[in-house]
């Protein structure tokens, strides 16, 4: 049986005029249409395509070589593109929209918006569906990250304490307001590490490297700007904390830290506009 949501490699059988027929198991054969067919390499009977499987706008199964934004047990950011009667329909780049029933809303959205969503497959119809409520799909397994470890995160929303993030598609956590020195928004994907792994299961995450390694990584970056930047750069610990997050990727108390110690070490010299190579 092929996975409905999912890439898939099956095997060809037939080619037709209209296409190709894939062995999808006890599903059957499965279209391949003319226009999904790779174009650079035959394809003959008996050999293997990579392809994502679901269901076209006349509900039969069938297959695409395009790539999706989502495969169902996935999270992602998809714009609403129209709202009606059954419920909003999302993009998800292939031709039949992605639909998320009223019920799975979170919030109520509107056409144009983006809205961070779990895809799984409806019980009863095998229906590829989005949901906005990630708690169900989110924390069932135990945490096995370390502390400094880096993830993957999508930001998912923002609240009092700072912004949810979904890490590595398994787990939440939390990025501080004291972490963030950059613009962040929901659906925004990041590089993340794991600060904090607390008692009651919940995860604190930063955007930088974690202790000695943003250190030594933040000196040899700043060492090596000032040598491309002829030995001067116009910031200092005074500096705008987004002029230094766009030039540094960092904060700017651990920037302030940096260059603090970069000075006890008779690396540069701070000046009251700028700092310089020793």
């Amino acid at each position: 049986m092929a996975l409905v949501g999912r890439y898939n490699t099956l095997q060809v059988v037939k080619h037709t005029d209209f296409g190709l027929y894939l062995d999808g198991g006890a599903d059957g054969e499965i279209l391949l249409p003319n226009r999904y067919i790779p174009k650079d390499t035959p394809t003959e009977v008996e050999d293997w395509l990579n392809v994502f499987i679901y269901f076209d706008s006349e509900d039969k199964l069938i297959a695409t070589t395009e790539k999706t934004k989502l495969q169902v047990g996935e999270f992602a950011s998809l714009k609403v593109k129209e709202i009606n009667s059954i419920g909003l329909f999302l993009d998800w780049g292939l031709p039949k929209d992605l639909l998320m029933p009223y019920s799975e809303e979170k919030r109520q959205m509107k056409a144009g918006e983006y809205c961070v969503v779990h895809a799984y497959l409806d019980k009863r119809t095998r229906r590829i569906t989005a949901t906005a409520r990630l708690d169900r799909y989110l924390d069932k397994l135990p945490a096995n990250y370390t502390v400094g470890q880096e993830v993957d995160l999508l930001v998912a929303e923002e609240t009092p304490m700072g912004f949810k993030a979904i890490i590595n598609n398994k787990h939440w956590g939390l990025i501080h307001k004291n972490e963030v020195f950059k613009f962040l928004r929901s659906g925004k994907q990041e590089k993340g590490y794991i600060k904090e792994l607390r008692s009651d299961g919940k995860i604190a995450l930063s955007l930088q490297p974690i202790g000695q390694a943003l250190a030594s990584t933040l000196h040899d970056k700043i060492i090596d700007k000032l040598k491309a930047a002829n030995g001067t750069l116009p910031v200092n610990d005074k500096s705008d904390p987004q002029v230094i997050s766009d030039l540094f990727g960092v904060s700017k108390g651990n920037f302030k830290k940096a260059i603090g110690a970069l000075y006890k070490d008779g690396r540069i010299v701070i000046h009251p506009d700028r700092i310089d190579l020793v």
